[in-house]
């Protein structure tokens, strides 16, 4: 009997410990339902019918918030590798909602005279602290759409940059914005301008150059375009699609703001030095500009016909000399193969977390120190592309080519005028093999990620340029010659497309017949 009691008094506490358990899921799911009301994204947990899909939501809060963590995590990371003084440009200001404030959304009447007056003002800003531009000033042009966030840290890694002070800043934006414009106001460490695409879908909602609705359909047939009388009926492209306007945008920016910096400033009237080309997600590193003098002066004695200087590059993984041990330097092909197996391994396997994955492997290469001659392609060397006035002039002749070539990317569009070139043979770049440009970019145009994690990026950037500060500031530059690659070599034969409307054949050429503006100076109430 007492064996029996026992036995019936362990079953009483297990019935009452499941019932206690079951109480406590269906309490937790009633307050998640009802915290997920207000989200009609969210499934209710009242049309859940069994635990194991109620076990399997907590799972994935649970991984919602670890990530969130994470994410955290590595914006400490960052902010701890920045300077306590340039936190200021990672410092999101809350907006002012008051009726006085400028912040205030604007219509498209106002942004567009306000973009007016910036152009025409042609004001640079700290002029009066480091001095005008002179007609060695390297110029740095940044073109800027809406990813603050990746600006914010470009700023940050161009302001630890030596020699900084000696150059100007000309942010270029195809996007009106307050806090944009606000930051970039901000930068105390060199002369700053501000220039703005006047001819944006931004002010141009409902008309070309933006989405005019009266526009053909990118996917309609070219029959169809017909009946429907569309726009741009009589113009697909050679791939048989029609015009999108957040595509073609990009080519008219660059165009635009590279004409507009040598043609059209005021200040650049005799200006003779190196143009640095960046974009809103670049990084660099805090020697770019000693990388730069060198490589000009590498040129200048070695490759007089090399024409651009590159100093960043898309490739995954950088092979840097992490440590001085010579004992380590003689390394057999078979090891660096299997080095670059594991880290494409790596890779592949990261695909889903995270697509960046550069890797510092001691005593590969010695890429600091060498840059590599070879022929110009447009998708390898875009990327921190430095020329000057006199290629330009050379593109200049060629702008017809530039104009009308269906490809909407301006590089390719370069890379079809680079080899077209009558008389001349293609052209030449002078490649930093240790870049001192990074892409730190997972999210935008080309790129769909829904897991980018910019904070991510920056970090690893941060700490591989942390890892080889020693290795900066090289003293002299050792050249090779390449003759590239089958993709170096292979001839454009057909563009990507997007580029067969006439309007924006003409409105590109057009850009190109507007001469050099003076400033106007003009006074704020």
């Amino acid at each position: 009997m007492p064996r029996i009691r026992y036995a019936s008094f362990l079953r009483v506490i297990v019935i009452l410990g499941l019932f206690c358990i079951w109480l406590q899921i269906m309490l937790s799911a009633s307050s998640g339902g009802l915290e997920r009301d207000a989200d009609p994204t969210n499934i209710e947990v009242e049309t859940l019918g069994t635990l194991e899909t109620i076990e399997e939501l907590k799972r994935e809060l649970v991984a919602d918030e670890e990530e969130l963590m994470n994410a955290n995590e590595t914006s400490e990371q960052v902010l701890a590798l920045v300077p306590q003084e340039l936190h200021k440009y990672l410092t999101v200001h809350p907006r002012n909602n008051s009726a006085n404030s400028t912040d205030l959304p604007k219509n498209i009447t106002e942004i567009r005279r306000s973009i007016k007056r910036y152009n025409d003002a042609q004001t640079i800003y700290n002029e009066d602290i480091f001095g005008p531009v002179q007609n060695d000033t390297i110029i740095i042009a940044i073109q800027v759409h809406t990813r603050l966030t990746y600006l914010r840290h470009l700023i940050v890694s161009l302001a630890q940059a030596r020699d900084i002070e000696r150059t100007l800043l000309v942010f270029s934006h195809d996007y009106y914005d307050e806090e944009i414009n606000n930051l970039v106001k901000t930068i105390d460490f060199t002369k700053v301008m501000q220039i703005f695409y006047p001819y944006s879908i931004q002010t141009h909602p409902n008309e070309f150059p933006g989405v005019d609705p009266k526009d053909c359909p990118r996917d309609a047939k070219f029959e169809q375009a017909i009946k429907l009388k569309c726009n741009n009926a009589l113009h697909p492209d050679s791939h048989g699609h029609y015009r999108e306007a957040k595509y073609t945008q990009t080519k008219h920016h660059w165009w635009w703001k590279a004409n507009r910096i040598f043609n059209q400033l005021q200040c650049t009237t005799t200006h003779t030095g190196m143009v640095v080309f960046l974009e809103e997600d670049h990084y660099v590193a805090e020697d770019f500009l000693h990388v730069l003098n060198l490589m000009r002066a590498t040129a200048d004695k070695s490759c007089p016909q090399c024409e651009i200087l590159c100093l960043g590059t898309y490739l995954k993984t950088y092979q840097y000399h992490a440590t001085g041990d010579k004992r380590k330097k003689q390394l057999t092909l078979s090891y660096i193969q299997q080095v670059r197996a594991a880290n494409e391994e790596r890779r592949r396997r990261k695909m889903d977390t995270s697509s960046w994955n550069y890797q510092v492997y001691p005593n590969l290469y010695g890429y600091t120190q060498k840059v590599e001659i070879t022929p110009w392609h447009s998708s390898i060397h875009n990327m921190g592309m430095v020329f000057n006035r006199t290629l330009w002039n050379n593109i200049m002749s060629l702008q017809d080519q530039f104009c009308a070539y269906d490809d909407y990317n301006w590089d390719y569009s370069l890379l079809h005028l680079a080899q077209n070139r009558q008389g001349r043979e293609k052209m030449k770049v002078m490649l930093c093999k240790g870049p001192r440009v990074f892409h730190i970019g997972e999210c935008g145009l080309h790129h769909k990620k829904s897991n980018c994690n910019a904070n991510l990026v920056i970090s690893k950037v941060q700490k591989l340029l942390q890892t080889t500060k020693h290795l900066l500031y090289p003293k002299r530059l050792t050249a090779t010659i390449s003759p590239g690659g089958a993709k170096h070599n292979k001839r454009l034969v057909k563009g990507n497309g997007g580029w067969g409307d006439v309007r924006d054949h003409e409105l590109c050429a057009n850009m190109t017949k507007v001469g050099r503006q003076q400033r106007k100076y003009i006074y704020y109430s």
